[in-house]
This record gives structure tokens, sequence and C-alpha cells, in this order.
């Protein structure tokens, strides 16, 4: 629970993910090293190392005190600063400390400058140009004092060294196991890859590679998809071989009822042609969406195409809207049959189907809305299962059928890794039925 508000914030891909398990650590021990390294040893050396050459301006500045004029005062501390390997020399009346730019990686200069502001009171300004020269300005009776000695003396040498080597070879680290992570990542986002192509419809070749549970994984995959395709495949001969099997005795019904009069055959013929539909829905259901490969289609012209199909055969079809523009990977003679079939279904129970599109950069929404007595959110699950016939909620007078349309355009959906949605209405009030196939 209290975790959940974290998982906003967190990256969703795998690789993504990966770099974090690998960077977020190596950060936090660079930074811990760091801290560490500054405050407990850094900070305390130069502090010693400040402290002691403030007790050297102070010997020189206590040296030049009872100096008259500044030759004097050079005199008299001209050994001192020999000793102490520093120059110095008054500035001119209309001249000021030459301070300069400080380094942006020398972060050791602000404690240097604090720490000698502390201890020397008369000192103006501190400059610290480069790595080798400091130059203290400080303020006596006979003018401004500059004394510049070795940098060195004021904190260690190249400070920044320690957290250069460790962020240098922790890029390079980190750069090679995020390599490594990647070559291990990669059959994941394969299998992955080809999962996702299946439930689409798509059959992409993959191979198991990778760590010894990745190729588990993958070798399972394999075996479930071959199942899967054998039981489509068993399903589709098995109703294909009935379903024909079954028009030889209806042909012959057909021929004995032609030599019956024709008042004594009408009934019998009527029965001949609803088995005949029963049979052609049969077909329909075990073909599903096995038509052909996915193709590289515009749904803007093919939904044009089955509209005026539609109109010629005398319904009442109109297409009202299409959002969107682009193509898609689509089989279209399923798509075909199960738009067709959402409009037979729209103009059997009621007056007229009003069809619209939808694309977005992710999506494809195809619509079909009608103005008939619709279905019961209840009875919606119910409706898209095979054999599955609704009579309170749909008019059974207003046609045959044997339960199959919806199962077809559900399947056909499901092959193209999409999803029937069933609803009312809000325009005409009916049925609407959206097939939503991910891009």
């Amino acid at each position: 629970m209290s975790s959940r508000w974290l998982k906003s914030y967190m990256p969703r891909s795998l690789y993504a993910r990966a770099v974090l398990i690998l960077v977020l650590p190596v950060i936090v021990l660079l930074l811990v090293v760091g801290v560490a390294f500054i405050q407990k040893h850094l900070e305390d050396v130069t502090a010693q190392m400040t402290s002691a050459a403030a007790r050297e301006v102070d010997l020189i500045t206590d040296t030049m005190a009872d100096a008259e004029t500044q030759h004097q005062a050079i005199a008299a501390i001209r050994q001192d600063i020999a000793s102490l390997e520093m120059k110095a020399r008054f500035l001119g009346i209309n001249e000021g400390p030459d301070i300069g730019y400080r380094r942006w990686y020398d972060f050791i200069a602000p404690q240097v400058e604090a720490d000698l502001h502390e201890q020397l009171l008369d000192l103006v300004a501190v400059a610290l140009p480069t790595g080798d020269q400091a130059r203290l300005y400080m303020r006596t009776h006979l003018g401004l004092l500059e004394l510049t000695l070795d940098r060195r003396r004021l904190s260690p040498t190249a400070p920044h060294q320690l957290i250069v080597t460790m962020v240098f070879f922790a890029v390079i680290m980190t750069s090679i196991s995020f390599l490594y992570m990647r070559n291990q990542l990669r059959p994941i986002t394969r299998l992955a890859n080809a999962a996702q192509a299946f439930g689409r419809g798509r059959v992409v070749p993959y191979s198991p590679g990778g760590a010894i549970e990745v190729r588990a994984a993958g070798s399972a995959f394999l075996d479930m998809r071959a199942r899967i395709e054998r039981q489509m495949e068993q399903r589709t001969l098995m109703l294909s071989g009935v379903s024909h099997d079954l028009r030889t005795p209806l042909t012959r019904l057909k021929l004995g009822l032609s030599m019956l009069p024709e008042d004594e055959a009408a009934p019998l013929q009527q029965d001949v042609d609803e088995m005949q539909l029963l049979l052609d829905a049969f077909l329909d259901f075990s073909r599903g969406a096995a038509e052909g490969p996915p193709e590289t289609v515009q749904p803007e012209i093919l939904l044009r195409q089955i509209v005026e199909d539609a109109r010629r055969a005398g319904h009442e079809a109109s297409l009202v809207s299409v959002e969107g523009e682009g193509t898609a990977l689509l089989r279209p003679t399923a798509i075909r049959r199960a738009v067709e079939n959402l409009i037979g279904n729209a103009v059997r129970y009621g007056n007229r189907a009003e069809i619209s599109l939808s694309m977005t950069p992710k999506t494809i929404r195809f619509r079909v809305e009608d103005d008939g007595p619709g279905i019961p959110q209840d009875q919606r699950t119910e409706a898209v299962k095979p054999f599955s016939r609704l009579d309170p909620a749909r008019n059974q007078n207003q046609g045959s059928g044997v339960g199959l349309g919806l199962a077809i355009v559900s399947d056909i959906a499901r092959a193209h890794g999409g999803v029937l949605r069933l609803g009312k209405s809000e325009r005409l009030g009916g049925l609407c039925a959206d097939i939503i196939i991910g891009r």
C-alpha cells in the first residue's frame, strides 16, 4: 500500500528498469564515498594546511610591522619569504586585487577562502586562478600587500582526482554491465514480440535463446503456439468436413423437392433453405480469421467498400464519420466479414445502420450502430458466445440464424489482437458494436 505512489514514477519498460537497477546503486555509492572523502579527509587536511599557511603570513606581517616605507618592509621580509618560498610586493595606488575566475571543478576553494578569512583578520581577498598558484592580498599600514605562494600549500594536490577517477571507472563499468544486460534482455524482448504478434494473428519466426530460464519460457511458448494452431486447424477441419458432407444430402433433398408439387414442397423447401443457411454459418465460423496472411491496408478505403456493397445489397447503411488516417496490418477478408455481420445484424433487428471509423496511433475502432432493441447489459457477454440466441433482446421473428454472427466477429477481433465491445448507441438508441484492434 505504501509503495503504490512510487509506481507512477517508475519506468515501465524492461530496459529502463534494468538501467535504473544498474545506475542507481553506482550513483549512491559515488555520493556516499565522495561526501565521506570530502568531509572526513579533504576538509580536515585542508584546514590544517591553511592554518599553517596563515601562521606563515602572520609571521611576515609581524616582521614588517616596524617598517616605515614599503622598501624597508620588503627588505625586512626578504629572508623570510625566501625561506617560505613566497613572493611579496605592494600594489600601486590605482591597482586593485586581481582575483580572476576560479576553476569550476575546484570545489575545495571555498573552504580555503573561508579558513583564510577566519584566521587572517587583515586579509582582503584570495585569488586561486590555477592549481599551482595562490595570491593573498593583505591590508597593512604601508598599503595593500600581495603575497604569492604555491597553491599546494593550502590544499591537497588535485583534490578532485579521486572523484574523477571514481566517476570515470563507474561510467565504464556501468556501460559494460549495461551491454551485458542488454544481451540478456534481448531474448526476453524477442519472446514478448513473438507472443504479441501471435496474439494479433501473426506468426513471426522465433527461436529460444538467452539464459536457461528464458530458453525454457521460449520453448513453452513455441509448444503452446503449436498446440493452439493444431486446435484451430482441427476445429476448422472438423466443422468444414461436417458442413461439406451435409451438402450432399441437402442437394438430394432439393432435387427430390423439385419433383413434388409446389404447394407440398414449399414448407419442406423452407426447411432446406434454413439448413443451408445454418451450414453456411458453420463454414464462416470454422474459417474464422484464418483467410490469408495480414496485409497493409487503408481501413478507410476498406470500410467505404463494405458500406457501398451493403447499399447495393439493399441495406440502409451509411458511413457517418472517419477520424484519423493511415494504414494498418489487417486481414481484409476477415475484417470485411466481421463488419458485414454487424451491418447484417443491425438492419435485421433495426431499420438502419450507421458505421464510423476512428484511428489513433495505437488503436483502430470500427463502430456499427443501429436503432433496434439492443442487447441488455447483463446479456452482452452471453451474446458473443457461439450458438447463443437472445430471444428477449433481439426479435427472432425478424431474422433467422444460429447465434454465430457476433461469435464470428469476436473471433476475428481476437485473431487481430483486439476485442469486440457491445454497448448502447447514444445516437440511435439501439446496439453499438465496436471492433477495437491495436495497431
